[in-house]
């Protein structure tokens, strides 16, 4: 878990469209809720929050210290990026009671090297890229590594129950065998079967379907015309 970090921040009285005016002097709207308090709106420099949330991320604890009140502890439960300039746009911290469990999504880090894939072609599929781990606020992890180098052949896995994480402390909420990471076979291409080719049957003279040109100098027959009945 990395060090607490602190981010200051102060009371917003900007509410809805007009948020945007503080987003271009550099301001970050923001709400702060939890068990027990009044949720309250606040704001933040975006420079000071994206420092803070590169050293913290999502699961490690943050003192937000609000103008004119003690530091609180904190997590960045939800944000909001814009989709065009992925910008930053809103932050929801959520203020934890140190001595409750909470919950979590942690990131799942792939380390090493499989000698399955290296020397026998096999492909790495990652089926779960995070998982929701309970734990207390102080005991909450940055992420979990998975070494991969234990790969060596095809249809070798490692699943949830294989984790190495202090179960003592956190809870992980998923299926002890369930696949975090696996090694498939490769997929081989089929190539197409060739299209047998139909032979062109000749017509012979004179066969039906077929015109026969008419003499030199001769006009062609016209066919006769049946006379109506009377």
């Amino acid at each position: 878990m990395s060090p607490q970090t602190t981010l200051k921040a102060q009371k917003r009285t900007i509410t809805g469209r007009k948020v945007k005016n503080l987003r271009k002097q550099g301001i970050l709207p923001a709400n702060l809720f939890g068990n027990n308090i009044t949720s309250q709106a606040i704001q933040i420099d975006t420079k000071d929050y994206l420092k803070v949330f590169s050293q913290a991320g999502e699961t490690s604890l943050i003192d937000l210290e609000i103008t004119g009140a003690k530091p609180v502890p904190v997590l960045i439960s939800d944000y909001h990026i814009d989709p065009v300039t992925s910008a930053i746009l809103h932050v929801d911290f959520h203020q934890v009671d140190l001595t409750q469990k909470v919950t979590a999504n942690v990131p799942i880090d792939l380390i090493g090297e499989s000698p399955a894939v290296k020397e026998q072609g096999g492909v790495l599929n990652s089926p779960l890229s995070e998982i929701e781990i309970e734990a207390l606020p102080t005991d909450l992890l940055e992420r979990i590594q998975v070494d991969i180098s234990s790969l060596k052949n095809i249809g070798d896995m490692i699943t949830v129950s294989q984790l190495t994480v202090d179960t003592s402390k956190v809870k992980l909420n998923a299926e002890p065998d369930a696949p975090v990471v696996m090694i498939q076979e490769p997929k081989v291409e089929e190539e197409p079967e060739p299209v047998a080719e139909t032979p062109e049957t000749e017509v012979a003279p004179g066969q039906e379907g077929e015109t026969q040109p008419a003499a030199q100098g001769q006009t062609p027959a016209k066919p006769e015309t049946p006379e109506p009945k009377q």
